[in-house]
């Protein structure tokens, strides 16, 4: 019984295929001419990809020449905006310095001015005192002197 399925299995497997290729042509003159057609139009096609790839590359070698720059222009930028900081430093220690100096000048004037008066002051003080007294004494003597009386009254120190 084994051998009859095997046999049985052999001609369903075989007679298809004996079948398909009974009335065919295999393989024509003009199936070549074609399937050479395809291979130049698949070459081309090849060609154009790899052309594309190296535009691509190029492209990408831009792109990176590109980013170069970039890096070159940021690291300028860095370089210009540590020079504003110095010079933003040295501005602010200038004005701090020109402010303390104008202070500490108007102090001085200050001062020196409160130092210079002084001493007139005390002398204007000491000349009026002085005057004060004169007065009195001129008038003290004016009480017993008339003609001293009536010179003090016309130059009206006396009323």
């Amino acid at each position: 019984m084994n051998y009859i399925t095997y046999l049985f299995l052999f001609l369903l497997i075989l007679l298809p295929v004996h079948g398909s290729f009974a009335g065919e042509v295999p393989y024509t003159l003009e199936d070549r001419d074609r399937l050479i057609r395809v291979e130049a139009k698949v070459e081309q096609i090849d060609k154009r990809l790899d052309q594309v790839d190296k535009r691509f590359e190029q492209i990408d070698k831009r792109f990176e020449q590109v980013d170069k720059r970039f890096e070159q222009i940021d690291k300028r930028f860095e370089m210009v905006d540590s020079r504003i900081g110095r010079l933003e430093s040295v501005m602010m220690w200038g004005f701090g310095l020109l402010f303390t100096t104008m202070v500490g000048l108007v102090g001085f004037v200050l001062w020196d001015r409160r130092t210079a008066l002084a001493p007139a002051i005390k002398e204007s003080k000491e000349l009026r005192e002085r005057e004060e007294r004169i007065e009195r004494a001129l008038r003290e003597f004016a009480e017993k002197e008339p003609r001293l009386a009536e010179a003090l009254r016309h130059a009206n120190l006396m009323s």
